[in-house]
């Protein structure tokens, strides 16, 4: 996450809704990669409401993202 937020302030282009892109991919990316193969541990369980969460807000900011680039006539 640190990564990705120096990386947007030296590209200039650091806003919440891309770095909240970019810190919910590398959450996805690190709890896939450190997926146990044969047992699953409890706690890790809890980790799906963390990612649906994660996924509903995405939604979110993907859909106000296009409702504020469609023209109004649109709606």
């Amino acid at each position: 996450m640190l990564a990705a937020a120096l990386t947007l302030a030296l590209l200039d282009v650091l806003t919440l809704e891309l770095f909240f892109v970019l810190s919910l991919l590398g959450f996805l990316i690190v709890v896939e990669f450190t997926a146990p193969f044969s047992v699953t541990p409890k706690w890790r369980m809890r980790l799906k409401w963390l990612i649906l969460a994660g996924l509903v807000s995405f939604g979110y900011v993907a859909i106000r993202r296009v409702l504020s680039i469609l023209p109004i006539e649109v709606f």
